[in-house]
């Protein structure tokens, strides 16, 4: 039925207009379209819905029949059109949301909690997780994660400046020394968010250095809220973001370690599998949280 919706259309405005010629002109058709569309209708369905003369037409008994259904067909069309209109413009339904660790307890949680009271008709899932997940396998609308974007499939959107820095205890530091060069870090105990006791960190330095230093973890999780207590309590050395540690350093509970080798960028991004047609939900909650990120970021100067 969805292939004759313009020959039903057609035959609609004939019998409201009362004629094909008005009816062409309300379409803005030719007249010969309209009549093709309106015996093509009568052809596939094997009657004649409209007796004609020169002077009048009129409906047969099928095609006052099959008008009535016309009418309520296209109702219905026209008001699911309504309705998916109105939902392109409504924030609601299910947005299911991935985000690292420690950035989705720590800031991506309560921004969601304050979208969702703006948009009661939205509901949010929040998937919290350290591994890059797949979206479309995960079923997720979107996923905030830190660095670069390794999935050309995805699209990627920038939503918040970022760094890491190296970071200890104050009290690790009166044990243990600081050390002046990233070569010495190869000497203290590391504390690592990975899965291998072992890792490279690189750093660029003053005058164009590149340092690179391979650190053993003293300490080594998964999860990035472990190696900051780790660092808090004085385990040994940190390489964090500062969306993580940030305020730590403020507090002086950490303390910035070799604050002129700076480790590669790492801005944080909202990735989601295609542009085209890109729900309210998420696209209004993508720039939500740029604006909320943009509001919190208070590290423009080297921290510690």
């Amino acid at each position: 039925m969805i292939d004759n919706l313009p020959a039903l259309v057609a035959f609609d405005r004939i019998v409201r207009s009362g004629s094909l010629s008005a009816a062409a002109r309300e379409l803005d058709l030719s007249l010969a379209v309209v009549s093709k569309r309106l015996a093509q209708l009568e052809a596939g369905l094997g009657v004649r819905l409209l007796q004609r003369t020169t002077r009048r037409q009129t409906l047969t008994e099928e095609g006052a029949l099959f008008h009535a259904s016309v009418v309520r067909i296209l109702a219905e069309l026209e008001a699911a059109q309504a309705l998916l209109g109105q939902r392109r413009e409504t924030v609601s339904g299910l947005l299911r949301l991935g985000a690292p660790v420690d950035l989705g307890r720590r800031w991506i949680a309560p921004i969601a909690g304050d979208f969702q009271r703006l948009h009661p008709q939205l509901d949010i899932q929040l998937e919290l997780g350290d591994s890059l997940a797949d979206l479309l396998d995960d079923g997720l609308d979107l996923a905030v994660r830190v660095g670069s974007l390794a999935d050309s499939s995805l699209i990627a959107r920038p939503l918040a400046d970022n760094y890491r820095v190296l970071c200890a205890a104050p009290a690790y530091l009166r044990e243990c020394g600081e050390p002046q060069h990233p070569a010495q870090l190869a000497e203290h105990r590391c504390l690592l968010n990975s899965d291998q006791p072992r890792g490279e960190w690189r750093f660029s330095g003053p005058d164009g250095e590149r340092v690179a230093v391979k650190v053993r973890g003293a300490l080594v999780s998964n999860d990035g809220g472990a190696v900051q207590a780790w660092a808090l309590a004085g385990m040994g050395i940190a390489l964090k973001s500062i969306w993580d540690v940030g305020d730590a350093l403020a507090a002086g509970q950490l303390q910035r370690i070799l604050p002129h080798y700076r480790a590669p960028e790492a801005p944080l991004h909202a990735l989601y599998p295609h542009a085209g047609h890109l729900a309210p939900r998420v696209r209004v909650f993508v720039d939500y949280l740029r604006e909320r990120l943009a509001a919190a970021w208070r590290w423009d100067g080297a921290a510690g």
